[in-house]
């Protein structure tokens, strides 16, 4: 088909006549600065034009794509860009472990100095006084998930998390205002967990994100935001996301829950689990 051999740029000039006034706002932004909205998500081009998260997906599919995640990627590969941290780190990537691990010291740096140390101490109070803690993530991130839920039952908090999205969101249906809902993305758009945010508010629960994105549908639906943003990240945003952040995050919080004294903890498990090891 034509419009498949356009480059996104050119089917924003060829569509630009026919969109409406905000719809414009946003194609004239990434017209301008494609290289920015590479780099943003929905939200952030939505704020970025002044218009809302739909009106920036309605113009994508006005130009031909499923949505603004497609069109944001195959933009990215117009401009030669797929590998992004060349973008975000000046074309410098490390080229040894100590220059790796150097940027991972300084991604540690950016997640304390992006946390919020009041926020994070009310999600402790939160966790504390919960029936149940449900975990959303999807994708790549739900074994983070996984682990967060895991280590929260072996402090005494009873969490529901599960690789299978209908299963989580099952679990979540079910849930009572006393219990709280901790949303992990690293982007703050992944439908799925966006989902469970909209399901957690419908029942009344207070809404924890772990997000590397400070505006994103993620972020703007949680009651405590805690930032896993790092301003210099090892890894493009089209590979695979590090999780390094997400882990800081989860562990400091951790720390503080399992530190708590309202925490009535079992050595039950320990002595089962340790049947298993030499």
């Amino acid at each position: 088909m034509e419009q498949e051999r356009k480059s996104v740029l050119a089917n924003i000039r060829a569509h630009y006549p026919k969109m409406f006034a905000a719809e414009k706002r946003v194609a004239k932004f990434i017209l301008n600065h494609p290289e920015e909205a590479i780099m943003m998500n929905v939200s952030e081009l939505a704020r970025r034009s002044d218009v809302s998260d739909a009106t920036v997906i309605r113009m994508c599919k006005r130009i031909g794509y499923t949505g603004y995640s497609q069109m944001r990627v195959i933009l990215a590969n117009d401009l030669g860009k797929i590998q992004a941290n060349e973008v975000k780190n000046d074309g410098k990537r490390p080229g040894n472990i100590p220059e790796l691990f150097q940027r991972f010291s300084a991604s540690l740096v950016d997640v304390q100095r992006n946390l919020d140390e009041q926020t994070l101490f009310s999600c402790v109070e939160l966790l504390q006084n919960a029936d149940f803690v449900h975990i959303a993530a999807a994708g790549n991130t739900t074994p983070m998930a996984n682990d967060l839920g895991f280590r929260l039952e072996r402090f005494g908090v009873r969490a529901t998390y599960s690789m299978v999205t209908d299963y989580m969101l099952n679990h979540l249906s079910l849930a009572t205002e006393r219990d709280v809902l901790i949303a992990i993305s690293h982007s703050g758009t992944s439908r799925q967990v966006v989902q469970a945010c909209e399901l957690a508010r419908q029942r009344g629960l207070k809404v924890i994100a772990i997000t590397g994105s400070e505006y994103s549908p993620v972020s703007s639906m949680a009651d405590y935001l805690l930032l896993s943003k790092v301003t210099h990240p090892v890894f493009s945003d089209y590979d695979p996301d590090s999780h390094l952040g997400v882990i800081l995050v989860m562990d400091t919080l951790l720390y503080f829950l399992a530190n708590s004294e309202k925490l009535k903890r079992s050595d039950d498990i320990e002595l089962i689990l340790s049947e298993y090891k030499l």
